[in-house]
């Protein structure tokens, strides 16, 4: 119900100020390489003109990434970081881009940054997914970490209390 009362009010209809253009794909690998150029163009202008928005940068960021420009994706997500250093959707591409790049302990960072700029449930999970997959291929991450330590203790307290009632038993 209160979707329809949106959809009617028209606040999901696209306004004609906004500073966000039109997506035109859904799907990265069948934009052709002009519809590409021309959207990249359309970022670029709309972020001189609100240098400000951390949404417009990470958005240029994910398509010079689209566009195989890794330089010019990493300016541009470093430069959404700046503006906001707790856009969650910023700081989890900057850490995207660096796992892609396989700078693990950067992505790591990055994606940590963005678990604790997570505003709900979902992007707690998508942050959280992505550090999975970082620390999966990190090869130093210690694989015997904090809950092996713990499960290593508890054993042995376990050995100790068993050893000792089977002393006292006796």
């Amino acid at each position: 119900m209160a979707t329809a009362a949106i959809v009617v009010s028209g606040a999901l209809s696209p306004r004609p100020d906004s500073s966000f253009p039109a997506v035109p794909w859904r799907d990265p690998h069948t934009v052709s390489a002009r519809d590409l150029a021309e959207y990249i163009d359309g970022l670029e202008r709309n972020c001189l003109d609100n240098p400000d928005s951390p949404d417009l940068w990470t958005c240029l960021g994910i398509a010079y990434a689209v566009n195989y420009d890794v330089v010019k994706s990493m300016d541009a997500l470093e430069t959404a970081t700046a503006i906001a250093p707790t856009h969650f959707w910023a700081r989890l591409k900057y850490g995207e881009l660096h796992y892609r790049l396989r700078t693990l302990d950067r992505a790591e960072d990055e994606t940590l940054a963005a678990v604790e700029c997570a505003e709900n449930a979902w992007q707690l999970a998508v942050a959280r997914k992505q550090l999975r997959e970082i620390r999966a291929i990190n090869p130093r991450v210690r694989r015997d970490g904090p809950t092996s330590a713990w499960g290593r203790a508890l054993f042995l307290s376990a050995l100790v209390m068993f050893a000792l009632a089977v002393v006292i038993w006796r």
